[in-house]
């Protein structure tokens, strides 16, 4: 093994221990939930959007709220209204005048020039202030009148929806949703954890988190990250996961075909090769798994696939065609090789 690996595998090493930090830092204050906060970890370090759904009182504001403290990045929430304008999200010129009386305009920055933009239940504003959002996702920059500024580096999305109360509320649309790199589900603790969450949010002391990681690191990471090495044994694994969602697609299991209206596009297998690398990074190794695929399947794809009424009439959710498909497509035999963990 060449020094060059070895220093990587130690780099690696080192990060799988601040991923660990992170994780009791952030569980001081959340308890459960460990899928969701190593999907948000994933994200991170790939550049990626988030979109959390879950009904309220789930702890999501506080948890991105926390995760920003633990990563020293600044943090910012906007809860989305009928009433909220794009130029809310994005700011605006004003114009100034001066002891002298010249006039000028300013622009001032809105609260989407921030590290950690928190969209609050972002299915109660109209589609023009939801569009606001996609080019800052997208190209991590917004255009005010004639001029382009540039977002700060890193910049993540987390939106949250309400996945129960729909009256009055405006759906994604498919381009919007297909930004985010993860749909995530947060679920209702385990009845454990429930009372482990009472005893702790009804005393009066709250738990202080810890710093763990700089926005340099930050950066650094995810440059560490995208260097994972990505076998073409696993990008063909991928790219037919991604083509067998398609019910025009030759390659469509048969109840692909029957139970699904559109499926995923080739984003959704980008979104599975940087989702796997992250995996593996915060595991410590520098080559991606099948098995690192197939635990970010179910985020990647569960917004990416439509399904019919035949799938509803059988009691079919996304997830469970999702399960269906990790089972039926063939997983690809990856030699070994000296040196491979």
């Amino acid at each position: 093994m060449s020094a060059k690996t070895r220093n990587l595998g130690d780099i690696l090493q080192e990060f799988r221990q601040h991923r660990q930090i992170m994780q009791k830092e952030l569980q001081k204050v959340i308890i459960g939930q460990s899928d969701v906060i190593e999907q948000i970890f994933a994200a991170i370090f790939t550049r990626g959007h988030c979109l959390l759904e879950g009904v309220p009182g789930l702890a999501k504001t506080l948890m991105v709220s926390t995760l920003s403290r633990i990563l020293d990045l600044e943090f910012k929430r906007i809860q989305f209204t009928p009433d909220l304008m794009p130029s809310d999200i994005t700011g605006t010129n004003v114009l100034d005048e001066d002891e002298h009386g010249r006039r000028s305009f300013r622009f001032v920055e809105g609260p989407v020039f921030t590290n950690i933009l928190l969209a609050d239940e972002i299915n109660r504003t109209p589609p023009k202030t939801q569009a606001a959002l996609l080019q800052a996702m997208q190209e991590r920059e917004i255009t005010v009148g004639q001029t382009t500024y540039s977002l700060p580096d890193p910049f993540f999305t987390i939106a949250t929806q309400n996945p129960i109360e729909q009256e009055g509320t405006y759906p994604l649309p498919e381009a919007q949703l297909d930004r985010f790199m993860f749909n995530i589900k947060v679920e209702y603790p385990t009845a454990k954890e429930e009372e482990q969450i009472l005893a702790a949010t009804t005393r009066h002391e709250k738990p202080e988190v810890s710093k763990i990681l700089s926005t340099r690191a930050i950066l650094n990471l995810q440059k560490l990250v995208s260097s994972v090495a990505v076998s073409e044994y696993i990008i063909q694994y991928v790219a037919k996961l991604v083509r067998a969602t398609r019910p025009k697609d030759p390659s469509a299991p048969k109840f692909v075909r029957e139970m699904v209206d559109w499926g995923a596009g080739p984003r959704a297998g980008q979104f599975l090769i940087h989702g796997g690398k992250a995996f593996a990074a915060m595991d410590g190794r520098f080559t991606v798994a099948i098995e690192d695929v197939q635990r970010v399947a179910e985020p990647v794809l569960r917004h990416r696939i439509s399904t019919n009424f035949q799938a509803q009439a059988e009691g079919m959710s996304t997830e469970d065609l999702i399960a269906q498909l990790l089972e039926e497509i063939p997983v690809p035999e990856i030699p070994k090789y000296a040196g491979q963990e």
